[in-house]
């Protein structure tokens, strides 16, 4: 027999080094007020040289694992949401397994682009199900500083670096699944609206076709998302959409129709960083208190192949 899983615990970790709008226009033909008023952003967090996106993603499952009251011992699967790891073996999370001690876990990583935490955490949930896993790491991370175009001034303005983590277990016989199922899917054919390709790969998009995509196909996918877990949008104590603009997430969120829901809106201070995006929301949601355990969370990633991916989860 048996159960769902729950988070018990998140984590995040963004590197040091900020760069601000000021200094973007230094850099690129643009101005802080075209950014602020374009995609919202204000700062974003860029990881140096010698902080490769298994470092990034090592610390955030470290407070993640910490918070969890767990340790490295205690985690039979590592699983990384990531689209910018350079190598291919080791992959990231063996590399993260490494750094953290963890002894002999299934070691994977994903790449869905920026819906990849969404399908890390559905993938984790689907093999405590099934058995396989009884403590999953997940986690999201992205070095997007690493294959950006710093001379694009349409995107070098939306890109930041950083990771986030959760702590997945299974519930208890009798307990409430604390991880609700997932609605995913995919858009192959306008695959190309978002890319990260080529020798050395750059980002690019076509931000206008996935402008109108998210704004008008996704808030009827993440409405069912909720229905997946018997709730209704007004149900709901939060909406962490994937932080890929500001001019993306408001018009969402408020189509969603969740109108009792802190809206995370991390991307003002760490610009769009993929599938690090989720977690590192939610992280400071947590942190700062404005939800509170047992609360019901909309997580919904979307971007690149144009993929995505959501679900409902109880606040750790």
């Amino acid at each position: 027999m048996h159960h769902g899983s729950r988070i018990t615990a998140v984590g995040h970790y963004q590197p040091a080094g900020i760069l601000t709008n000021e200094e973007l226009a230094g850099m690129v033909d643009t101005s802080d007020e075209w950014i602020r008023s374009r995609v919202g952003i204000v700062s974003r967090r860029i990881a140096g040289p010698d902080e490769p996106v298994d470092e990034l993603a090592g610390h955030a499952a470290a407070k993640a694992l910490a918070a969890a009251g767990a340790t490295p011992a205690d985690v039979d699967m590592v699983v990384v949401a990531t689209s910018t790891a350079i190598d291919r073996s080791p992959n990231t999370a063996a590399r993260v397994a490494a750094r953290l001690g963890i002894p002999g876990p299934a070691a994977l990583d994903l790449n869905v682009v920026c819906a990849g935490f969404t399908h890390a955490l559905a993938t984790a949930d689907h093999a405590v199900r099934a058995g396989s896993s009884s403590r999953a790491l997940v986690i999201g991370a992205d070095k997007m500083s690493e294959v950006t175009d710093w001379s694009d001034r349409t995107t070098c303005v939306l890109v930041g670096d950083g990771a986030g983590a959760a702590v997945v277990e299974a519930c208890a016989p009798g307990e409430e699944a604390g991880i609700g199922p997932v609605l995913w899917g995919s858009v192959p054919e306008m695959g190309n609206a978002v890319r990260i390709e080529g020798t050395p790969p750059r980002f690019a998009q076509e931000g206008q076709s996935v402008y109108r995509w998210a704004t008008t196909k996704l808030p009827a996918i993440a409405r069912r998302a909720c229905e997946r877990s018997g709730l209704t949008p007004a149900d709901l104590a939060a909406v962490v959409l994937h932080q890929a603009n500001l001019r993306i997430i408001e018009p969402l969120a408020a189509k969603i129709g969740a109108v009792n829901a802190v809206v995370a809106r991390d991307v003002v201070e760490s610009g769009n960083t993929s599938a690090a995006s989720i977690p590192l929301a939610l992280s400071k949601l947590v942190e700062r208190g404005e939800i509170t355990t047992g609360d019901p969370v909309l997580l919904f990633g979307f971007g690149g192949n144009l993929s995505y991916a959501g679900q409902v989860v109880r606040c750790p």
